[in-house]
């Protein structure tokens, strides 16, 4: 599910908020980290300097390094890396504003000091408890701080689908094609993508079956003999060729009109 969120700039961003299961297994790796960070660093004072200072200040320092290990250096991770630590690189997530853009100083300290209440001191139960209750998991953090955790890893985008066979090319430069309902584009493309991957038979009678809701709003219909695949392939390319030539006619006129309002004198 990704929430949709319109920017100050009106730039409206498409978001997927992370998962419980994904925000508490990268809270854990954090978690391991800063355990590990704390025992090698007391393990190196113990072996230098904790043996000479008397036990009031021996206490004072592990107090301090403490401290510095559970608000320094998440608010430094957190702040310096726009919102990725440890867990999150590992599980692709990262904590943006609530409006889509990347954390600052005053983010980041209020994270981590609410963070320490609601993860170390009771153990994640608050977190928790918090994430089942606000609709996008955010736990109680994210709320006082404004913030939420996004998923940043998307998945690649597919490799376009080859232009109008040769043998339907003058098909295509006369078909109408515009009156194709785009959920039925969807599953036709869908289908020339995972093609190969389909046995022949259930491939070929697939195709024929697309090819007969298609049939209906294309003109003329497709040529006698050709191959139900090649004519699917034509009536997506040749659809795509025509939007994107529409849409740089329009961009084309929109840079002009653009120019002629700059070139206007100032009044």
């Amino acid at each position: 599910m990704s929430t949709t969120v319109v920017t100050g700039e009106a730039v409206v961003l498409q978001l997927r908020p992370a998962s419980f299961v994904v925000r508490a297994a990268g809270a854990l790796i954090d978690a391991i980290a800063l355990v590990l960070l704390f025992l090698a660093v007391v393990w190196v004072l113990a072996q230098t300097i904790l043996e000479e200072l008397d036990p009031a200040a021996a206490q004072a320092t592990v107090l301090a390094l403490v401290v510095g290990l559970l608000v320094g250096v998440p608010l430094a991770v957190e702040t310096l890396s726009r919102g990725r630590s440890l867990g999150k690189l590992v599980f692709g997530t990262r904590v943006v504003r609530d409006d889509g853009g990347s954390i600052r100083l005053r983010h980041s300290l209020v994270r981590v000091l609410v963070g320490i209440m609601e993860l170390w001191m009771t153990f994640g139960s608050v977190a928790l408890i918090a994430s089942m209750l606000n609709e996008r998991g955010k736990r109680l953090a994210d709320m006082v701080a404004g913030s939420q955790v996004v998923v940043e890893r998307q998945r690649a985008v597919p490799p376009p689908l080859p232009g109008v066979p040769e043998s339907m090319r003058t098909w295509a430069e006369v078909a109408d094609v515009g009156r194709l309902p785009d959920a039925l584009v969807a599953s036709v493309t869908q289908f020339l993508r995972n093609a190969r991957s389909v046995p022949p038979a259930v491939r070929h009678q697939t195709a024929g079956r697309l090819a007969a809701q298609v049939a209906p709003f294309v003109a003329p219909g497709p040529p006698a003999g050709v191959l139900m695949e090649d004519f699917l392939l034509a009536v997506v390319a040749e659809r795509r060729n025509r939007d994107f030539r529409m849409l740089s006619r329009q961009q084309e006129r929109a840079d002009a009109a653009a120019e002629r309002l700059h070139s206007l004198p100032f009044s």
